[in-house]
């Protein structure tokens, strides 16, 4: 039977949300527990360098900026546990939270469980991260300037990582399965009138090709139409099929919206008073380390000020539909 623990705040999920969640948390007097799961840091530790977060000029890895935000947090009395989360009970308070190896009662619990980029599940593909696969443009595009790089995908997302690409890359090649694309038309058409961007469909990539370092250096590309195959030299390769939020352990207890959970549109306050959400697991726009960590702190506040005063800043759900409101949420 797992060993039982009482926290005023559990933070599940590590990453500049959870992190600067469980920060902002102890800070205040709470001491919280951050369960950051195995695999720890968020999708920035994924990134080799961060130049664009404030603060941080010369830049550093994803990963070890995740270690400074943890070790901050750490310093100011959090807990942070790599364990792995199995179930959650958010039908009473305490909350109950349990791991593999621990049951933790929490009176607050902020959610900051991230997304995951849906990848191609191609053979080589994770060993080739960092290493020519990309998932942001805004992110590592910078890395890939002035060299070929396709962008695989049809929906806004591809288009605009074209878009951002062809203002850094000599070539970008958008790589789609199909010959009509989900993006917006707008987006589509300013894609196509840009230079430096080609489109190819229906084509989908069925190879990854590296050097003898270990660096991405072609694609094999296959014609859906005909069969046919293309040997596609590229520096980069950006993967833009969308996310997929980690919200398995909370669909039947929070509102989710199109795979994200909901929050009030004043804060970070889920469907179940008490819980809060803050990252890409609520953020389906930004999903950049500083929006995480930003959100991660407005979660923590949101529930200390719940915790101290019962303010409760209403239900995603009770909120009157606007059309702002469904654009937000959309």
């Amino acid at each position: 039977m797992p060993a039982r623990e009482s926290t005023p705040i559990a933070v599940i999920g590590g990453g500049p949300a959870g992190y600067t969640a469980a920060l902002y948390a102890a800070r205040s007097g709470h001491r919280p527990v951050c369960i950051e799961g195995f695999e720890s840091g968020g999708q920035i530790s994924r990134s080799f360098l961060v130049e664009n977060y404030p603060g941080v000029a010369s830049g550093t890895s994803g990963a070890d900026l995740s270690t400074r935000i943890r070790e901050q947090a750490v310093d100011f009395g959090a807990t942070v546990v790599m364990d792995e989360v199995l179930a959650v009970d958010l039908s009473r308070r305490p909350f109950t939270i349990t791991t593999t190896s621990t049951e933790y009662q929490a009176d607050a619990v902020i959610v900051a469980t991230g997304s995951k980029p849906r990848s191609l599940g191609l053979p080589g593909e994770e060993d080739l991260v960092g290493r020519g696969i990309a998932y942001c443009a805004l992110c590592d595009g910078a890395f890939f300037a002035g060299q070929d790089v396709v962008v695989v995908g049809g929906g806004n997302a591809a288009v605009g990582e074209s878009l951002a690409m062809a203002r850094v890359a000599s070539r970008v090649t958008l790589v789609h399965r199909r010959t009509d694309f989900r993006a917006d038309d707008v987006v589509v058409e300013s894609a196509r009138a840009t230079d430096g961007i080609e489109f190819l469909t229906p084509y989908v990539v069925e190879e990854l090709r590296a050097n003898d370092a270990g660096d991405l250096v072609a694609v094999r590309l296959r014609n859906l139409a005909d069969g046919t195959l293309k040997h596609h030299p590229t520096a980069g390769l950006f993967v833009a099929i969308g996310h997929e939020p980690a919200v398995e352990l909370f669909g039947s207890q929070l509102r989710i919206a199109d795979g994200h959970i909901v929050t009030s549109p004043t804060s970070t306050a889920t469907s179940v008073e008490g819980v809060f959400a803050a990252g890409d697991v609520a953020d389906s726009r930004y999903r950049q380390a500083i929006t995480a960590a930003s959100s991660g702190c407005m979660a923590a506040i949101d529930a200390e000020r719940w915790l101290v005063t019962g303010e409760w800043t209403g239900r995603p759900d009770e909120a009157p539909e606007t059309p702002a409101r469904r654009a937000v949420y959309a």
